[in-house]
């Protein structure tokens, strides 16, 4: 029972990939074209990209349309049979449409595909048949190759809809990359989450001002130790005359200077760390996680472009909000 179940999936899989292969050949040849021709409208227009499908279609439909509005293009999705009932006041003549049909014929579409002609609003059709009724209306159209679906009645939209997904990231992806979509620009639209928290700069989480455990180069070992324990950072940051990073003293350090002779006339620049980790202002919040793990370290030391200290980031501080 086991195997049939495993061989079902692998070859669900293997079916659909095929099919994903198919519509990748379909776009280093034929499709190319149509396809950069939909970027170039949908970056042209002063509208928003209004997505429209029904049944399996309308579900990638609604995909497509949050990944669009994610990532840099207005999008939302309008339901056909809704479109007839008034939601074609949606539509503006300044938008494009993209409407999903596999066969190119659902009868859902008729009144929006029809809007779109009498107003002239772009439409751009994602479809399998190119002489069906939607492939002959649409301004553009987006001709995916046929495949073999991964239902064993040939009849479930299983292929047929991992293709259309893969042409719509494709499409939004190829937006994000024309308007120079950042990831800046990403955490705009992701403040929440895991994934807003991760998109964070360490300018807005670092610690700042009175907190940070700024000490000189000459700073004797006694104020040293006074300032880590009273900033409660496990470390102090060194700073030069021209108030510029110069080192860092931390809790390991002190013990392994301890042996040295001198004691409390040491000063700050015999038992520092030189050149230590440091990250800039838009460092983000996910990469200062990284370089602290790398590093095995606890804090991490942000510099502005003059290379000041100007903040401190601990481990703790990245865990708690989330970015592991």
């Amino acid at each position: 029972m086991t195997d049939d179940i495993r061989a079902s999936a692998l070859r669900t899989i293997a079916t659909e990939r095929a099919g994903l292969d198919t519509l990748h050949g379909a776009l280093a040849d034929g499709l190319g074209q149509p396809f950069a021709a939909a970027v170039a409208m949908i970056l042209g227009a002063s509208g928003r990209v209004v997505v429209s499908g029904m049944g399996k279609s309308g579900h990638v439909g609604r995909k497509l349309a949050a990944t669009l509005a994610s990532t840099g293009t207005p999008a939302h999705f309008v339901h056909p049979a809704e479109a007839s009932h008034g939601d074609l006041g949606m539509v503006r003549p300044e938008d494009v449409v993209i409407a999903l049909s596999w066969s190119g014929e659902t009868a859902e579409l008729a009144a929006l595909v029809g809007y779109t002609r009498r107003f002239r609003v772009g439409l751009i059709a994602f479809t399998a048949n190119a002489e069906s009724t939607l492939g002959k209306e649409a301004d553009i159209a987006l001709i995916l190759p046929r495949a073999i679906e991964a239902c064993p009645n040939g009849l479930a939209p299983t292929t047929s809809t991992t293709m259309q997904i893969a042409l719509g990231d494709a499409l939004a992806v190829a937006l994000l990359e024309a308007r120079g979509f950042s990831r800046q620009d990403f955490f705009v639209y992701h403040p929440g989450g895991k994934l807003g928290a991760q998109l964070k700069t360490v300018e807005s989480i670092m610690h700042r001002g009175a907190e940070l455990p700024l000490i000189g180069l000459d700073s004797l070992l006694p104020d040293v130790v006074a300032m880590i324990s009273a900033k409660g950072f496990g470390c102090a940051v060194v700073m030069d005359l021209d108030g510029k990073l110069a080192g860092v003293v931390t809790d390991g350090d002190l013990r392994r200077k301890a042996t040295m002779g001198g004691g409390a006339s040491l000063r700050a620049r015999d038992i520092m760390t030189g050149n230590p980790r440091r990250v800039g202002l838009d460092t983000l919040a996910v990469e200062a996680l990284e370089l602290v793990n790398r590093s095995r370290i606890t804090a991490l030391i942000v510099v502005d472009a003059a290379e000041r200290p100007v903040g401190l980031v601990h481990v703790h501080d990245l865990l708690a909000m989330g970015v592991a």
